[in-house]
C-alpha cells in the first residue's frame, strides 16, 4: 500500500470517526485513565490557550511533551468537537 493510500485510508477513517455519533468507543480509551476532572481542565483549558496564539514552537513544544494519556484525551476532545461544530 503506498503513502497516499495510507493517508486516504486514515482521513478516511477520521471521516468516519466524524460521522459515528456513538461514543462508546471513544469513551472507553479515556474511562480507564488515571485523571482528575481538573487535570482534564486544566489540560484542554492550556491546549486552547497554546492552540490560539501564534507561538507555533511553545504550542509544539508543549504538546511534544504530553503524556500518552493527555495525547488520548485531547484526541477524543477533538473528534467530539469536530462533531458539535459540523451537526449544525
Amino acid at each position: 500500500m503506498s503513502d497516499s493510500e495510507k493517508q486516504q485510508q486514515i482521513d478516511q477513517g477520521v471521516m468516519d470517526t466524524l460521522r459515528e455519533r456513538d461514543h462508546s468507543v471513544l469513551a472507553q480509551q479515556v474511562n480507564p485513565l488515571t485523571c482528575t476532572h481538573n487535570d482534564i481542565i486544566e489540560l484542554l483549558a492550556h491546549y486552547m490557550a497554546l492552540s490560539e496564539q501564534d507561538n507555533d514552537d511553545l504550542f509544539d513544544d508543549w504538546f511534544d511533551n504530553l503524556s500518552k494519556a493527555q495525547h488520548t484525551v485531547l484526541k477524543v476532545f477533538e473528534v467530539y468537537r469536530g462533531q458539535y461544530e459540523h451537526q449544525n
